[in-house]
């Protein structure tokens, strides 16, 4: 069966990749450092922001944006060209990661937020460090140190909201994080449909359908016409200023 194509809406996107079999990916500090190296390049060859990063041992998490679709061709790069350092390295072969990497489309701010301090405590969850400031492997410490901030987070949403605020960064970052509300805000950003990824959609056009349209059941009829025209949930949600959700329970109760 051939592979659904991936989802490539312009935005924030959450990123997990995990080793094959579960196995160690990262071993020693140069590895780290070498995929930073290889992240921090492509980000700017492909014109991605990272807004925040946490490499474990045998997984690691992204948040990133993107202002092309070109989510797909900046991981095949980044993933292929760690593999082959990693292999070479310890003379070994065969496939480095667990079969495609993992994406969850940010729908809104409130899911952005979490993520960032969900992405950033990793370390803290499993017991590898009492402090995140001490995890040298994400982009939180970074954050901290604003001279030193690499070129790839120069653009990311906590450099440029809190600059070098370091005590505003700390609150941020260390809030406890929901997980009931994180899986909740997961779950709503895998309604996100695009059926034509190469395509941005016709804002101008969709924003018509709808336009002075007040009856809810009319409403809800052309929330259904513009999901069989190939407009993605997210895209309907945003031009009625209601939750992407709300879209999916017209189109489950209609079962379009």
């Amino acid at each position: 069966m051939a592979r659904r194509p991936r989802i490539e809406n312009i935005g924030y996107y959450h990123i997990v990749n995990r080793g094959v079999e579960q196995r160690v990916v990262f071993k020693e500090k140069e590895d780290f450092e070498q995929f930073e190296t290889l992240m921090c390049f492509y980000a700017k060859n492909f014109g991605v922001v990272i807004h925040n990063y946490c490499l474990m041992s045998n997984h690691y998490h992204l948040l990133i944006e993107i202002t092309h679709p070109n989510l797909s061709k900046f991981m095949r790069q980044l993933n292929m060209n760690y593999a082959i350092y990693f292999n070479k390295k310890y003379k070994r072969s065969g496939h480095l990661w667990q079969g495609r990497f993992k994406s969850w489309y940010v729908t809104d701010e409130a899911y952005l937020y979490t993520l960032m301090r969900y992405i950033e405590q990793n370390p803290l969850k499993a017991n590898m460090i009492k402090d995140i400031v001490h995890y040298p492997y994400s982009s939180y410490h970074y954050f901290l140190d604003h001279n030193h901030l690499p070129e790839c987070l120069k653009g990311s949403w906590v450099a440029q909201n809190y600059k070098d605020d370091k005590k505003a960064i700390e609150a941020f970052l260390s809030q406890p994080v929901d997980m009931t509300q994180l899986q909740e805000l997961k779950k709503a950003s895998s309604l996100v449909e695009a059926p034509n990824i190469d395509h941005k959609p016709d804002m101008p056009k969709l924003q018509k359908m709808f336009a002075d349209i007040t009856d809810i059941k009319k409403r809800n009829k052309q929330i259904l016409k513009a999901i069989e025209q190939g407009y993605s949930q997210h895209s309907i949600a945003k031009v009625l200023g209601i939750s992407q959700p709300a879209v999916y329970g017209v189109v489950k109760r209609n079962k379009v």
